[in-house]
C-alpha cells in the first residue's frame, strides 16, 4: 500500500504541475506611445551635459568617445513651448560610432501626468542617427508598465547643426502587465 500511495502522490503532483505550467498566462496589454524628445544642448536652460570625453573625441567627425547625460523633456507634440510636458528622457547616450554617427542610448522615459504618471519605460540600444527611421529596444518598465518589453522607432523631426539642439519624434511599442 505504501508504494501504491506514494505512486499516486507522484502521478498528482506531475498532474497538477503540468496544469501550472500550460495555463494561460495573464494576457499582456499592448499600448502604443508617441511623445517628442527634445535635446537642448544650446542656452542657459539646456538639457545635456557632456561628462565626459575621449582624447580623440575632438578631432573625430562623429565625436567618438563622447558622453552626455540628459534630462530631456518628453511633450506630447513637436512644440516645445506650445505642447504639453507628459515626461521626461533622463539618461546618458555615447557617440559610439567611429566612422558612422551612432549613438548608444540609455534612457529612462518618466512619465509625469496623466494615466502613466510616475511610471517609466527603459530604452537601451543603438541608434545610427544617420538614418531616417531608428530602432531601439525597450527594455523594461515601472508602474503602468512594469514589465514591459518592445520596441521604440525614432525619426529626427527638427536638426540645428550649429547648436546641436534637436526634436525627435518616439513611437514606442509596448507590451506590459
Amino acid at each position: 500500500m505504501a508504494a501504491s500511495s506514494s505512486s499516486s502522490w507522484v502521478v498528482a503532483a506531475a498532474a497538477l504541475l503540468l496544469v501550472v505550467l500550460v495555463a494561460p498566462a495573464a494576457a499582456q496589454k499592448e499600448t502604443k506611445l508617441r511623445v517628442f524628445w527634445h535635446d537642448v544642448v544650446s542656452g542657459p536652460n539646456a538639457t545635456v551635459a557632456q561628462v565626459a570625453e575621449a582624447p580623440t573625441s575632438n578631432a573625430s567627425a562623429t565625436g567618438f568617445g563622447t558622453v552626455m547625460v540628459i534630462d530631456d523633456p518628453l511633450t506630447d507634440g513637436p512644440s516645445l513651448t506650445a505642447s504639453r510636458l507628459v515626461g521626461r528622457a533622463q539618461g546618458m547616450y555615447v557617440a559610439a560610432g567611429k566612422d558612422t554617427l551612432s549613438l548608444l542610448m540609455a534612457m529612462n522615459f518618466v512619465f509625469v501626468g496623466g494615466e502613466y504618471n510616475g511610471s517609466s519605460v527603459a530604452v537601451f540600444g543603438p541608434n545610427p542617427a544617420e538614418r531616417a527611421v531608428r530602432e531601439m529596444p525597450v527594455v523594461g518598465g515601472t508602474g503602468v508598465f512594469r514589465f514591459a518589453r518592445g520596441y521604440c522607432q525614432a525619426k529626427t523631426r527638427w536638426f540645428n547643426a550649429t547648436t546641436g539642439d534637436a526634436t525627435v519624434e518616439y513611437t514606442i511599442h509596448l507590451r506590459h502587465d
